[in-house]
């Protein structure tokens, strides 16, 4: 009896231990989930170069930067309006030279310093006069004052009626502790310390900074506004599109956010979905002067080949359309679209009349669309008897262009602006002293008409001007648009609200707004 009871006991408390570690994991199996629920995995295909967001002009990056950092106004989710942020209200004056912006009253920077117009000034000036990199957003303010604690003015040069754009703009100014700014001043502005720290006003807080392999945003449970569904939010750095799909499919990571082959996305592995929305993510052909297509009916025939009508789809699929004019259908829908020539036959004999012709396409990027173009306007231009090469080039070469002493033929080229103005586009990419005309090329006639829409503030009379000048540089055969390709995610079924906006870079999931559904 003693040994049968004391064999009991034995049994009974090793049965009552495995039933305890039986429900220990599977409460761990179920809290497991909630857990994992707290924390979004977001690879990013290239390094964060600094999270100043006065000094950098990134672009992977942007929705890491700008959950940290707020600016006055920015655009809402799906569209180009400009709606308010930590501005709750402003007034234009009559004469377009005053912004009154009233401020939301209550909010802290991340280190507890309070938010007030003195640090709006502070910020402001900052940029503006400081010599960073994005400057130019604030060169036309003559003035930044606070009016009182909760009231900012800023008085410009001269009407500027894309002004609301630029400070909507994923990269215009933003406001910064002032106690950070003091902080890491070591006589150059925070230059140096703000690469790698971050205190803004922002819905998360920069936790973790390890250079080239992982960064860790942590939700503000302080924030003023919408608290994020996500509590962390772990970057991680995968340069290899292929290595971040099979991260994805192994369930290490909860996205890809740009570069997912096209032509895969129409059979994604199970538990994979899509969300698309409207971007100003346009390809364009830049010509340069003294090529083959200064001849008219070279460049007839050449736009009669490449026409994208004839290659949208086996490039993208549903996920772009042939552009309408040189901006993007997100900026301006254009009411009299660009045409290309559709006689293949009239093209291969104005080619075979005129003689031998060879193109050269330098492409701006690495990135797979850029390559499938150019493969795609490569054969369809064989088919005319124009023999087209493509190279990929240097980084950086790009903007060299109009010094290089054996420059392509035509840049393939994303247009990209930095704000959702059509000034932002044609100043930029267009006119003759634009930072970006790659080969800088002058139109006098079509500089001018943007001069005067720069000016206009009724919405349709400025995109009729601009949309007249686009057409005047297309019809000269400076800048050929090309396709609209939507802002593509592939990520782990049930997130949603991603919060994609036209204007962002591809890719750029605001952690604000993302969630994952019941």
């Amino acid at each position: 009896m003693q040994t049968y009871a004391h064999r009991t006991e034995r049994t009974y408390k090793r049965s009552f231990g495995l039933r305890m570690l039986g429900l220990v994991l599977g409460f761990l199996i179920l809290i497991a989930p909630v857990h994992a629920q707290d924390v979004l995995r977001i690879p990013y295909v290239a390094d964060i170069g600094t999270f100043d967001p006065d000094n950098g002009f990134e672009t992977g990056a942007m929705s890491a930067i700008n959950n940290v950092y707020e600016g006055l106004v920015e655009y809402e989710p799906g569209s180009t309006k400009v709606v308010g942020l930590l501005a709750r209200s402003w007034e234009i004056s009559d004469d377009g030279l005053t912004y009154t912006f009233h401020l939301v009253d209550g909010v802290k920077f991340h280190d507890g310093t309070p938010f007030n117009a003195a640090a709006v000034v502070n910020s402001f000036q900052r940029r503006r006069d400081r010599g960073l990199s994005l400057s130019y957003f604030l060169s036309n303010v003559a003035e930044v004052r606070a009016q009182d604690d909760l009231t900012v003015v800023l008085t410009l040069k001269h009407p500027q009626p894309s002004f609301l754009d630029a400070l909507s703009s994923p990269w215009g100014p933003k406001v910064i502790s002032p106690t950070a700014l003091a902080e890491h001043d070591n006589g150059e502005f925070a230059k140096t310390g703000l690469n790698e720290h971050a205190v803004g006003t922002g819905p998360f807080k920069l936790t973790e900074f390890n250079r080239g392999q992982r960064y860790v945003l942590e939700r503000n449970d302080d924030y003023w506004g919408d608290k994020p569904f996500f509590r962390t939010i772990q970057i991680s750095v995968v340069p290899d599109i292929s290595q971040q799909i099979l991260q994805l499919q192994a369930g290490l990571i909860d996205a890809v956010p740009i570069n997912y082959p096209f032509a895969q996305l129409t059979n994604l592995p199970t538990g994979l979905e899509i969300t698309a929305a409207p971007s100003m993510n346009q390809f364009d052909l830049f010509a340069r002067p003294g090529s083959p297509l200064d001849d008219v009916e070279v460049r007839k025939a050449v736009m009669t080949a490449i026409n994208p009508a004839l290659w949208v789809k086996d490039a993208f699929g549903q996920f772009a359309t042939p552009s309408k004019s040189l901006y993007s259908k997100a900026m301006l829908d254009a009411l009299h679209p660009v045409e290309f020539p559709t006689d293949l036959d009239a093209a291969k004999a104005a080619i075979a009349k005129h003689g031998a012709v060879s193109l050269v396409i330098g492409l701006h990027s690495a990135a797979p669309s850029y390559g499938r173009i150019a493969e795609l306007m490569i054969a369809q231009l064989a088919l005319i008897g124009v023999k087209a090469t493509a190279y990929i080039l240097p980084s950086g070469a790009a903007y060299t262009l109009k010094d290089d002493p054996n420059p392509p033929d035509l840049l393939l080229t994303i247009s990209g602006p930095d704000a959702a103005h059509p000034e932002n586009q044609a100043k930029v990419f267009f006119t003759k002293d634009a930072p970006l005309n790659f080969f800088g090329r002058v139109l006098p006639e079509a500089d001018t008409i943007v001069d005067k829409a720069g000016q206009t503030t009724d919405i349709k009379e400025r995109n009729a001007l601009y949309e007249r000048a686009g057409q005047l540089y297309f019809d000269a055969g400076q800048i050929i648009p090309l396709v609209d390709v939507d802002d593509v995610v592939v990520h782990v079924q049930g997130l949603e609200d991603l919060g994609l906006r036209p204007m962002y870079p591809p890719g750029n999931i605001d952690f604000a707004t993302v969630r994952r559904g019941s």
